[in-house]
């Protein structure tokens, strides 16, 4: 290939990547804000049929463009980008087409297009006129969003995608829940009373309560005699019991993993994880509480009340002194980043039943607001001391915040240096190789912490079983939930909250344990394999440092750095 070819290649596949890029968070932009970004701020998003549609077409004309570009000749970072890039393209290509939150209605966040407004309408920030522009035109959009989210729930099942139960009732009971709240606590208000003028909160506050409060009252209405009297049972809340979900769920396993595993392989990878992890959970067991056999331990963890927190304060305090440790010794392991501190945050009570225990925001890359490990600090008499250390290490250092911070930083293409759940095998897999890497170098402060940690792989592992269970399989929500009660130290409402997840975002949790694992089979390769030359540094240096990417290039990305590495040496 001629220089000139080569970087017309070049020029041509920038250029694919930022249509993919502007395509991506137009279809969504609530997800553009959560990553940080502020230029679709503006958007209020649209649920409609036609919407999916015309972004499936667009990014089905995408992919068609990038498979066109000859890759021969192209240099180390163009190819990257071109895997990446097609992989990206092919899974939001999939998702819009398929859908599949247009027929499996919820309450949760990311995945419910109305529990995303309450996520992140909040997280947005009105510092100027342009910020406070953008905030009141989304604003403006939302009542229209819902009405739109009712029509489509009533296409869908008019094609026979009839939404579980389950899902209604907590939609119904997450708008009830909202409205209940006054003026004064409303969520989405909180960004314009911290930061905007009056002018705007005047404005903000007539379009919450004259648009979007009526507008939230007729879809729970909706909800309630239109869809609750159709809804699927509890026996049948996998995705392969509605039209078209068999197909939907084999392309959200491939995005989510970005292998070629099937629902099959992945469901006995899990079991053979649990299985594996036996002794283990003796081994410490032992050593923490006095017993070896798993069920005595885990019941032990659940019903010892001196392993809860009394207080808010003190889940916070778990949480910041574990991102302290970490912070402590981080360059010893990683490369030196210059990252934004990450701090710790409140999950707002209004959201405590319907989401994750913890989760991570980015922070915006013009400053205004740090990286976040939000966390649920409500009711700390329910919640226990051992799970906060590896939520901790998972969601800030050396998990997310590090990760996702990094690749800000990275001189890589926009639609690269954004992702989140485009590339959730490598993102959370990350994460829940952090989990352990904690422990390896000793960040955990004791034993029962430690169990913590174990129980945490327990619950990814049975993700496995559990998501393909129910949306391969067809298992029922009370199987999957004592499932998971019988395989970890988890609680009894945890466990539902989980089963629950898995039920509204099919794949989705497979990326967890597929991603570790990955990473860690990577890591002994490269040992084995380099000998005196391995680096640890430079491993995670190489796994971070192109970005998040689909595992199938992040295991070229480790071969060619083994390459040179032994070359070299």
């Amino acid at each position: 290939m001629s220089d000139t070819t080569t970087t017309n290649a070049t020029t041509r596949l920038g250029e694919l990547g930022e249509r993919y890029f502007t395509t991506e968070h137009t279809y969504d932009p609530y997800n553009a804000t959560l990553l940080g970004l502020s230029e679709f701020d503006h958007l209020a998003g649209d649920p409609s049929l036609e919407a999916s549609e015309k972004a499936a077409s667009d990014f089905s004309a995408i992919v068609a463009d990038v498979a066109a570009i000859d890759v021969t000749g192209l240099d180390e970072r163009d190819q990257i980008d071109h895997g990446v890039l097609t992989s990206l393209v092919r899974g939001a290509q999939q998702d819009a087409e398929h859908s599949l939150w247009a027929g499996n209605a919820s309450a949760k966040s990311y995945v419910s297009r109305q529990a995303v407004i309450f996520q992140t309408v909040p997280a947005m920030t009105v510092t100027d006129s342009d910020s406070a522009d953008r905030y009141l035109e989304r604003l403006s959009g939302i009542a229209g969003v819902l009405a739109a989210i009712g029509d489509r729930y009533a296409v869908e099942a008019g094609r026979g995608r009839v939404p579980t139960e389950l899902g209604i009732t907590h939609s119904i009971a997450q708008l009830d829940g909202y409205l209940a709240l006054g003026l004064d606590g409303d969520v989405l208000l909180a960004v314009a009373r911290d930061g905007a003028d009056a002018a705007t909160v005047e404005r903000a506050t007539a379009i919450v309560e004259r648009e979007i409060r009526p507008a939230m009252s007729a879809l729970a209405d909706r909800l309630r005699a239109e869809f609750l009297p159709i809804g699927r049972p509890n026996d049948q809340v996998g995705v392969r019991f509605m039209p078209g979900g068999e197909e939907g769920y084999a392309a959200s396993v491939a995005r989510h993993t970005t292998t070629a595993l099937t629902p099959a392989e992945i469901h006995q990878i899990g079991l053979d994880e649990l299985a594996e992890m036996r002794a283990e959970w003796s081994e410490i067991g032992q050593r923490a509480i006095s017993e070896s056999d798993f069920t005595v331990i885990a019941e032990r963890m659940r019903a010892d009340t001196s392993l809860r927190f009394e207080t808010s304060e003190q889940i916070i305090g778990v949480a910041q002194a574990a991102l302290d440790r970490a912070n402590a010794v981080r360059d010893l392991y990683f490369p030196k980043y210059d990252i934004p501190d990450c701090v710790i945050e409140e999950i707002n009570p209004i959201e405590a039943e319907h989401t994750a225990m913890a989760y991570y925001r980015p922070p915006a890359v013009d400053g205004s607001r740090p990286g976040a490990h939000c966390l649920l600090a409500t009711d700390p008499t329910s919640r226990f001391r051992f799970e906060y250390e590896p939520l901790a290490f998972h969601e800030s250092v050396p998990g997310h915040h590090m990760q996702l911070s990094a690749a800000q930083l990275l001189d890589i293409p926009r639609y690269r240096r954004y992702l989140d759940v485009e590339a959730c095998s490598f993102n959370e897999g990350w994460g829940l190789y952090s989990e352990q890497f904690a422990d390896e170098i000793g960040l955990y402060s004791d034993d029962i912490s430690r169990l913590g940690m174990l129980s945490f792989r327990a619950l990814r592992a049975c993700r496995l079983v559990i998501d393909t269970g129910i949306h391969q399989f067809g298992w029922s929500r009370e199987r999957s939930i004592q499932f998971m009660w019988d395989n970890t130290a988890t609680t009894l409402s945890h466990a539902r909250n989980e089963v629950d997840r898995y039920i509204a975002w099919p794949g989705q949790a497979l990326a967890y344990m597929i991603g570790r694992r990955e990473i860690l089979r990577l890591r002994e390769q490269a040992k084995q394999q380099l000998g005196s030359s391995f680096s640890l540094i430079d491993f995670h240096g190489t796994v971070l440092g192109s970005g998040a990417v689909p595992l199938t290039v992040l295991g070229e990305n480790i071969a060619r750095w083994q390459s040179r590495v032994a070359h070299t040496n």
